[in-house]
């Protein structure tokens, strides 16, 4: 992997990992069309390894944009502060379903999931699921603005959390099901994104540590161990790209993030549907024309 490539996954990673528009899909794509990831299951093993461990540039964007709140769960954590030890308990309510079904069904995923036609198909369907959450959400707009996130309730977060584990699909996007997870039960727009991110960062930092001390069965012995996908990914790529990549995330989501709470504000999700549904017809058509491989 050369420096550049990896800088535009980390920029793609950042810019995609926060809007519903799914930044697994996005790397797949962006890996195919450089070639990444090709020839055998040890390139796919290390780009896999690649995608996942760059999250680490977006876990810390949102650290530093929210810092006052991470240190508000810390404090209530401690028994300094109750509305931050809710808020702290909501968030790993939010992230139990997903660690409970992750371990169950992550492999099984990764070997029928991780391929261009089931993504596209992710990205239609999520496509309408926005815009159907959208026109939900401006109606009820009309006559409710919505909960805050002090006012979210453990059942509300465990709903959230039951809907992020459809994200595990690629393709499906995290932010899109914890976003519209959000509205659906109540929160308003801005309550729903920000909890969304909050919830990314421990969810996020458990797929990436995962990923890092996962053994890489199946492959060669000598990465079938602990730290196994790491040392893969290593060995592939240097550790040179990894940085590179990790922080070009880390900048291009703390922008995308500043941007899309501003966005979502005054315009809503609609515009993410018709792009999730554009992008998908998109690539479809690229496949059936030969121009880029399935």
């Amino acid at each position: 992997m050369h420096p550049w490539q990896a800088f535009i996954l980390g920029v793609i990673e950042g810019i995609t990992e926060y809007l519903p528009i799914s930044s697994t899909g996005h790397l797949i794509v962006a890996q195919r069309i450089m070639g990444i990831g090709v020839g055998g299951p040890e390139a796919k093993a290390a780009a896999d390894a690649f995608a996942v461990c760059i999250q680490g540039g977006a876990i810390l964007a949102v650290l530093g944009l929210y810092w006052k709140r991470v240190l508000q769960m810390i404090q209530g954590v401690l028994g300094k502060n109750p509305e931050g030890l809710k808020l702290a308990i909501n968030i790993i309510a939010g992230f139990m379903p997903a660690a409970v079904i992750g371990v169950i069904l992550s492999h099984k995923i990764k070997e029928h999931l991780f391929g261009m036609w089931p993504v596209i198909i992710a990205w239609i369907i999520g496509g309408v699921g926005i815009l159907t959450v959208a026109w939900w959400n401006r109606k009820k707009s009309s006559r409710n603005g919505g909960s805050e996130l002090g006012e979210l309730t453990l059942k509300m977060a465990l709903i959230i959390g039951l809907l992020q584990c459809v994200a595990m699909c690629p393709g499906t996007s995290r932010s899109l099901m914890t976003i519209c997870g959000g509205l659906l039960v109540g929160l308003s727009i801005r309550a729903a994104v920000e909890y969304s991110f909050l919830l990314g960062v421990l969810t996020l930092t458990a797929a990436t540590v995962k990923e890092s001390v996962e053994k890489v069965k199946d492959l060669d012995p000598a990465y079938n161990h602990l730290f196994g996908g790491t040392k893969l990914m290593i060995h592939a790529y240097g550790s040179m790209p990894l940085f590179i990549g990790i922080i070009a995330a880390a900048i291009s989501a703390a922008l995308a993030v500043k941007w899309l709470v501003a966005y979502l504000q005054s315009h809503g999700l609609s515009v993410f549907g018709w792009y999730r549904i554009a992008l998908g017809l998109t690539i479809a058509g690229l496949i059936v024309g030969g121009v880029i491989t399935a």
